[in-house]
């Protein structure tokens, strides 16, 4: 049963200036059994059918075994878990859709053109099309009768993507838009039957969406791209020469093109979080099981000290990023719960849910992706020499990783964005940003209250810390947007520095409270493992988040203003020590024991 209280609804980016109770998240155990059965038949397919094939995938001359793999995903209804009944889907809410992404996550490859297909490939059509665009094409799609592609980025307009030079010109008579142009990076071109096609209509300033089936004609490619990693998922530069697209195939209204490629972005950025959690579930997994197997001075290199550590942070880390997905997956679904209870149509009720959180969808596709990196970069140097050698599963797990942090806006961008969300909200009165800036200003200049009294509860000192840990944030952008005004924007370093910290005292509050709802549910004693993961996660959280801090406010600030606002952070960054050490370590035991990573 879901405890989660959706009655104190919480807007996207409030997390900052408002305090959590544990009671209004989502945690991943609570997922029912019939979600848990989905994921698992997601889990068996890799297993069965994807892992053994990893070699021959990425080698592949051609794409066919890609092909055979999305059919036989489709078979199962991987393919039509967030597509309505009505259209041959299952119609499932986003937080079980990130379920499945999660556990399709660490199938390398195959994962990527899933994710493609399913993803930027088709919410497209389901969100954005006519009733009849949904009915021509979501059967196919849901069931991989039809591949999906998404072609807008061109050689010259990546993260500026509204500068696209493809154009799209309306015939003599009128039935007809001729597109011509190029894309490159599409995922899924060598075998896609549909694109989702970004154009400029004659000398419109922004993009139009359309509808386009290879089989009108005018599409050609060039050879697949060679890539450092993902090398099975097809990745073609596609040439539209006089494409002839009919008229009824435009989608949504003209020159609100870019407002669909924002959207579905943001939907990406967190399904991708979503998918690396399950993809550095495997690499610890894979990890742990070599270090019990692999002997060293006449014993298993998993009782090395330096190991567990190793295994300990990477166990906290994942831990902490599942958190933060899943209670914001469940934030989304409870805002289009809301909005469809108003009245709202379903595509659009979906799309605004998903908007409203768009400055968490941005932090945790830069959680994910890092954590993810770090893990595999932890798991090449456990496995020592051999994680070098391309005989090994390290080789493509570390080449298959970075990517990510490019995908879906690189993390630059989403570091930007999250911020300058949250800003622009401040400035429109959505979000009481100003205020609380001004009352931690005032609280740093006042004289410490040393004798709170004792609260009762759990986690309260590290519930303390995290009130102070948005004190700090609060504290550096106010200072310094009064600083900079109008000109915040281009101070990037610092929008950099700001963002770090956000997102560290998001998955620290996230993971926290997880584990203070699970406790609830099961009892302190039975969530040993659990609390040493939260604790290890919001200790590591705070020094980052002192280390950013520091070089935001030396950035900007000079004189007395440079040294109040550090003796400010360093209150703000203050956590009774604990032994890290052994928290790390008993984490580490529990997995060398079970042989592989020891959460859901």
């Amino acid at each position: 049963m879901v405890l989660t209280d959706s009655k104190s609804s919480i807007k996207g980016g409030e997390f900052l200036i408002k305090d959590i109770d544990a009671s209004q998240i989502f945690i991943p155990e609570e997922f029912n059994e019939e979600q848990q059965m989905i994921a698992q038949t997601c889990v068996d397919f890799l297993r069965t059918e994807v892992h053994p094939k990893l070699d021959a995938i990425d080698y592949a001359k051609d794409t066919n075994l890609m092909v055979e793999l999305l059919d036989k995903a489709g078979e199962l209804g991987l393919l039509g878990t967030a597509i309505p009944e009505e259209f041959g889907g299952f119609g499932m809410n986003f937080n079980t859709s990130m379920l499945v992404t999660e556990a399709c996550g660490g199938g390398h490859s195959f994962s990527v053109a899933l994710s493609a297909h399913t993803g930027i490939g088709t919410l497209p059509i389901l969100y954005y099309g006519t009733e009849e665009q949904k009915a021509k094409y979501l059967p196919k799609l849901a069931t991989g009768e039809w591949k999906a592609a998404y072609c807008l980025t061109e050689p010259d307009s990546g993260s500026d993507a509204n500068s696209g030079k493809t154009k799209a010109v309306l015939s003599e008579d009128g039935k007809h838009y001729i597109i011509n142009g190029q894309k490159m990076w599409i995922t899924n071109g060598g075998f896609a039957d549909l694109f989702i096609v970004f154009a400029k209509i004659d000398n419109d300033k922004s993009l139009t969406a359309f509808i386009v089936e290879k089989s009108f004609g005018g599409i050609t490619m060039n050879e697949e791209e060679r890539k450092m990693g993902i090398k099975g998922s097809s990745t073609r530069q596609v040439f539209f020469n006089d494409c002839k697209v009919p008229v009824e195939n435009q989608l949504y209204t003209r020159e609100g093109g870019f407002k669909i490629a924002v959207n579905i972005l943001n939907i990406g950025r967190i399904k991708l979080a979503a998918a690396v959690v399950g993809a550095s579930k495997g690499v610890i997994s894979t990890a742990v099981n070599y270090a019990n197997e692999r002997k060293q001075f006449g014993t298993s290199i998993s009782s090395f000290g330096a190991i567990k550590h190793k295994i300990g942070d990477m166990i906290a880390k994942v831990f902490a990023s599942e958190s933060a997905c899943y209670r914001a997956g469940q934030n989304i679904d409870d805002a289009i719960d809301t909005l469809l209870a108003s009245g709202m149509e379903s595509g659009q009720a979906k799309l605004k849910g998903v908007e409203q959180f768009a400055i968490e969808c941005a932090m945790l596709k830069v959680h994910g992706s890092e954590v993810l990196d770090y893990v595999v970069d932890e798991g090449v140097q456990i496995y020592g020499g051999m994680g070098f050698s391309a005989e090994a599963p390290m080789d493509r797990a570390y080449r298959d990783s970075r990517i990510n942090r490019i995908f879906e806006g690189t993390n630059e961008i989403n570091r930007l964005l999250s911020v300058g969300t949250i800003v622009k909200r401040a400035m429109k009165g959505e979000l009481n940003l100003m205020p609380a800036a001004m009352a931690v200003g005032k609280e740093i200049l006042s004289i410490p209250d040393f004798g709170a009294e004792e609260e009762d509860g759990l986690f309260i000192p590290e519930k303390k810390a995290l009130k102070n840990m948005k004190k700090a944030i609060l504290m550096i952008a106010g200072a310094s947007l009064q600083k900079f005004m109008m000109k915040f924007e281009e101070e990037q370093e610092i929008i950099m520095n700001l963002a770090d910290m956000l997102i560290e005292t998001y998955v620290a509050e996230s993971v926290l409270l997880r584990v203070e709802k699970l406790i609830t549910l099961r009892g302190e004693e039975a969530c040993a493992l659990e609390k040493d993961a939260a604790l290890v996660y919001l200790h590591s959280a705070i020094d980052k988040l002192n280390s950013a801090g520091k070089v935001a406010i030396t950035s900007f600030a000079e004189g007395d203003e440079l040294r109040v606002m550090l003796m400010g952070l360093k209150r703000f960054t203050k956590i009774e020590p604990i032994n890290l050490k052994d928290a790390r370590r008993r984490l580490a035991d529990a997995a060398i024991q079970k042989n592989g990573y020891i959460f859901i």
